[in-house]
C-alpha cells in the first residue's frame, strides 16, 4: 500500500522504524520537523507538495488538537476508495467524519512497545469501511506488535485503559520495584537488572506455558516460604486488586471525557 503519514512525533515516529524494517509498503512522511526518517521514506514538509488521490492510506499521527486544523489540508491526497486510519488518542470516529465526511475510517490505539515491535493495538474500523480494509490496516498495525480488531469504539477506550495507559502503570512498578530493590543494599544498576529480568522472564514463561496465572503463582508458592512471605504483603485485603481496578477504571473514564 501507499501511506501517508501525517506527522512523524514519538509514537509515529517508533510505529515508522519498525514499518520500514518490512519493507511491504510505501511511506510518505508530511511534517516539518520530521528528521531521521528511515531509508526510502518520502519526505514532505507541506499540504501542497502532496499529490492529490496518490494513497490508500492516510494515517493521521498529530496531536488531536491539532486534527481540525490540519486533516483538512491533506484529505485531497487518499484515493477513492481508500481509508483514513487515526493513531491520535482520544479523537473520535464521529469528530473524524466531522472533518472528512462520509468516508472510511479506521481508529488505532497503539501502545509505546511498538517502538521495539511488541506493542499492543486496538483496531476499530467503522462502517464505511471494506473488510478487505480492516484487514490491511490490521496486518500493517500487526507489524508493530499485536494488533486486535474490535467491533465498538468504546472497546479502544477499554484497550486506551489497560495497554494503551498501560506502559505508565508498568514503568511506575518497575520504578517501585527498582527501588524496593536498591532497599535491600543492591546498587542501582544491579537492581534494574534483577528487577528487568525477573519481568521479562516471568512474563515469557506465563506466555510459553499457557496456564492460568493463579496456577503459575501457586506453582513457585512454597507453604510458608519466602515467596509466601512476600505475597501475603502485596494482596493484604485485596489491596493490589483493588488498586489496579481502580487504575483502569480512572483511565477508561478519562479516555471517554476525552471523546
Amino acid at each position: 500500500m501507499n501511506i501517508l503519514l501525517i506527522g512523524c512525533g514519538k509514537m509515529g515516529g517508533a510505529m515508522l522504524r519498525q514499518w520500514a524494517k518490512h519493507k511491504s509498503n510505501q511511506f510518505t512522511v508530511a511534517d516539518p520537523a520530521a528528521t531521521d526518517l528511515p531509508e526510502g521514506v518520502t519526505h514532505v514538509t507541506q499540504a501542497s507538495d502532496v499529490p492529490s488521490a496518490a494513497f490508500d492510506v492516510v494515517l493521521v499521527a498529530i496531536k488531536p488538537q491539532m486534527i481540525a486544523k490540519v486533516l483538512p489540508d491533506y484529505s485531497h491526497a487518499l484515493k477513492p476508495g481508500g481509508c483514513f486510519v487515526s493513531i491520535a488518542a482520544g479523537c473520535s470516529v464521529a469528530t473524524l467524519s466531522g472533518i472528512v465526511g462520509d468516508a472510511a475510517i479506521a481508529r488505532v490505539m497503539p501502545n509505546l512497545a511498538a517502538m521495539v515491535g511488541l506493542g499492543v493495538s486496538g483496531l476499530y474500523a467503522n462502517a464505511a469501511c471494506t473488510a478487505t480494509q480492516t484487514t490491511e490496516v490490521r496486518d500493517f498495525i500487526g507489524q508493530t506488535g499485536t494488533c486486535i480488531v474490535v467491533s465498538s469504539e468504546d472497546e479502544i477506550d477499554r484497550i486506551t485503559a489497560v495497554s494503551g495507559s498501560g506502559p505508565g502503570y508498568i514503568f511506575e512498578i518497575m520504578r517501585s520495584y527498582v527501588q524496593a530493590a536498591t532497599s535491600l543494599g543492591f546498587d542501582a544498576e544491579t537492581a534494574r537488572t534483577l528487577v528487568f529480568d525477573t519481568i521479562t522472564g516471568t512474563v515469557e514463561a506465563a506466555r510459553q506455558s499457557g496456564l492460568p496465572l493463579d496456577e503459575l503463582r501457586n506453582s513457585v508458592t512454597s507453604k510458608n516460604g519466602t515467596t509466601q512471605a512476600g505475597l501475603e504483603e502485596l494482596m493484604r485485603d485485596g489491596q493490589l486488586d483493588a488498586l489496579l481496578q481502580n487504575t483502569v477504571s480512572a483511565a477508561y473514564a478519562r479516555a471517554q471525557a476525552l471523546k
